[in-house]
């Protein structure tokens, strides 16, 4: 594995950024794969996908990976600049600023390991988890003909503030009648008062990047459809195993029963949008990654691997 390196940004000389690379392998094609950290994991996390990835493609060549932890995150300890004298320090930057600082770290690295002055000639593949799917749309719609393919793995709801994807038992007409049998009105307001609590945009982070304005950023999931260096860029979406994802949320206090009614036919819903954000023969999924919950390049590296190399076949 790469070591971790430092970069200061040119745009933000005063903080470092904590990066890995690993240079081209082979006679692969000129390209730069990207990976995308969530809010929960830091660039660590992408270890054991870019492991298996390196042993696929042993003798057939692999393009360069780049790794790196967003200011305030994992081994980058320091914070986003732009945020000093921020009146909430938890809500300092939003997506956009952090999209833009991407863009600056792959020019720079394009420059300083791949001798690539122009990152527009640089094919991107971004590989995304959480709201790092969000982001990396977000880096196709701002320099549009930079990405070849996107591998999105159970993306941020941003059409969402998450409490609502539960009936409001309190709400003028609700029907306790129509409920299912083992959820009740106090079940329901248990669950949108913890999701309010922990998911809901206006909660900030540590990393000082904020959700606020991300419905507006991205109001949908299914647009704007976007540009590739030829055309649309290949996609393809993954989603979260049903069961698992059920189980992983009841041992944070959310009953199964309604993660299974609500919260993946609504996820499930978004990541059918997803796939439209190309022409349809450049799209696969929604896939479900058997065994994984929202952290998918943790609970299954092989199947992130797996996906990244075939989309590798076609993108690069």
């Amino acid at each position: 594995m790469a070591e971790l390196e430092y970069i200061t940004l040119t745009t933000k000389p005063s903080a470092k950024i904590s990066y890995a690379f690993h240079g081209a392998t082979g006679t692969s094609s000129p390209a730069l794969i990207v990976f995308l950290n969530g809010l929960g994991l830091p660039q660590a996390a992408w270890g054991p996908t870019i492991k298996l990835l390196q042993e696929n493609h042993q003798g057939t060549g692999l393009p360069a990976i780049l790794t790196y932890d967003r200011f305030g995150q994992g081994q980058t300890t320091d914070l986003d600049p732009a945020d000093e004298g921020a009146a909430d320090p938890t809500h300092g930057h939003d997506c956009l600023e952090a999209v833009r600082d991407l863009h600056q770290l792959l020019s720079q690295i394009a420059k300083d390991k791949l001798d690539v002055s122009d990152l527009n000639r640089l094919p991107l593949l971004l590989v995304a988890n959480s709201i790092g799917c969000a982001l990396a749309r977000l880096y196709a719609q701002e320099y549009p003909g930079t990405v070849a393919g996107l591998l999105l793995l159970d993306s941020v709801l941003t059409n969402s503030d998450f409490v609502s994807i539960f009936p409001d038992p309190d709400a003028e007409g609700f029907d306790a009648e129509s409920l299912p049998s083992e959820i009740t009105p106090e079940a329901l307001r248990a669950a949108r008062e913890r999701t309010r609590r922990i998911f809901h945009p206006d909660v900030g982070n540590k990393e000082g990047l904020s959700r606020k304005n991300l419905g507006t950023l991205l109001p949908a999931s299914d647009g704007p459809v976007l540009q590739g260096p030829r055309g649309h860029p290949f996609v393809t979406v993954v989603g979260h195993d049903f069961e698992t994802f059920a189980e992983h949320s009841a041992r944070m206090g959310l009953p199964q029963a309604l993660s299974l009614t609500y919260s993946n036919p609504y996820w499930h819903k978004y990541n059918e949008g997803l796939v439209k954000i190309t022409e349809p023969e450049k799209g696969k999924g929604p896939l479900l990654a058997p065994g994984a919950g929202h952290f998918i390049q943790q609970d299954s590296p092989s199947f992130v691997a797996q996906e990244l190399t075939e989309l590798l076949s076609k993108a690069v």
